[in-house]
């Protein structure tokens, strides 16, 4: 899954990896300068604090992080000789906080915690615009994930539906017209049960 946050004026695309949410720290730091991204990501990844924030979130959430290797890096960070690339970090640790992609949503993509980290390091403005965002992103596919679980329900109802009222209320005396009647009928009572509108209500 795939989608891109408006963050002042600065297209921030998001992917979804094994159930985690990445955002695109490249794309966050293309907001402070377009030509260096790799650089910016770099210097941020050599500070001390960034080191032990990365470092902690790992383990609280990877299982199979390598703390050795992590305590490694901790003991070099800050020094001025120190140097550490997306790739060294996730080859190095064994992390899944941050993954490297290639193609067309290439970059480097973080887990929210981290993206929202790197951003205030970035820009404290630009974090509380990006978080805004982000949070407006998954109200808006709450939403749909309600109506689409809603949807789904109604389809499985309706065909227990029209068997029950096959079996139960209509009489082998009514006409064709009268028998449609009876199924938009209860169609209506399942319509308003579910969604709180008709379905002539929706069309209109």
């Amino acid at each position: 899954m795939n989608n891109k946050l408006q963050v002042l004026d600065q297209e921030i695309g998001t992917s979804q990896v094994n159930g985690i949410e990445y955002i695109c720290i490249t794309d966050i730091a293309r907001y402070k300068n377009s030509t260096n991204t790799d650089d910016l990501i770099r210097n941020w990844l050599r500070n001390r604090n960034t080191v032990e924030f990365l470092g902690l979130w790992e383990q609280l959430n990877n299982p199979g992080f390598k703390p050795v290797e992590f305590d490694g890096f901790k003991k070099l960070a800050g020094l001025n000789s120190f140097t550490l690339t997306p790739k060294q970090w996730i080859e190095s640790t064994n992390a899944i906080g941050i993954i490297s992609k290639a193609g067309r949503y290439g970059g480097t993509y973080a887990q929210k915690d981290i993206a929202f980290e790197f951003a205030s390091w970035i820009s404290v403005e630009f974090k509380l615009y990006l978080i805004k965002e982000f949070q407006r992103l998954k109200e808006q596919e709450f939403v749909q994930l309600g109506w689409d679980i809603r949807r789904n329900l109604a389809k499985v109802n309706y065909q227990i539906h029209t068997d029950a009222i096959k079996e139960n209320l209509i009489p082998d005396t009514l006409t064709k017209q009268q028998i449609n009647a009876v199924y938009a009928s209860e169609a209506d009572l399942l319509n308003m049960a579910l969604f709180g509108i008709t379905a002539k209500q929706w069309r209109e």
